[in-house]
């Protein structure tokens, strides 16, 4: 039976919801085990915990993996045009969606500082770098839309103009972000 779950754990659900289920299912059978058959199941608490350290340490090696592995954007999400480009009327709605929710992470000056980025990792990218301000806009709504962990996409929670906004935003981080 353990097998099947650590199967079905390790092929259905993502390595942090695995780590978690294998957690759990290790508490219920600690927690469902009467005084006098408490031996027979050590053997089962042990593979548990043998397979949840395991499932732990592959879900952190991926985590830095990511870490260490580009993001990249596909040729032709690159190619797309901003349709806002140059638009600054849209800046004032679009620093109210960034400081919402885009600053708890990357910080209000895009540096990758926001208060939630020391529990994450990979870390937030700096929006004032040469590296993102590098990026083209397309390059960077993809990213937006799409996501990459720990960071969500955001495709389902703006609509194209919002996204489009908020890059506009972030190029003016690289001017304001920097001291």
């Amino acid at each position: 039976m353990i097998a099947i779950t650590f199967y079905h754990l390790s092929h259905h659900l993502s390595d942090n919801q695995a780590i978690i289920a294998l957690y759990c299912k290790s508490k219920s059978i600690i927690m469902k085990t009467k005084p006098q058959i408490v031996q027979e199941n050590r053997s089962k608490q042990r593979l548990i915990f043998i397979l949840t350290f395991l499932v732990f340490n592959t879900a952190f090696i991926g985590i830095s993996h990511a870490q260490r592995t580009p993001w990249l954007t596909p040729a032709s999400a690159k190619a797309v045009k901003n349709p806002f480009a140059g638009n600054t009327s849209v800046l004032a709605e679009a620093k109210g969606l960034y400081t919402a929710n885009c600053a708890p992470c990357h910080g209000d000056k895009g540096k990758g500082d926001g208060p939630a980025a020391q529990a994450l990792n990979p870390k937030p990218a700096d929006h004032s770098s040469a590296l993102v301000q590098g990026e083209t806009d397309g390059s960077l709504f993809w990213k937006l839309s799409e996501g990459r962990n720990p960071m969500p996409g955001y495709k389902k929670i703006f609509n194209d103009k919002q996204r489009w906004e908020l890059i506009n935003y972030i190029r003016t981080l690289a001017k304001t972000g920097k001291k």
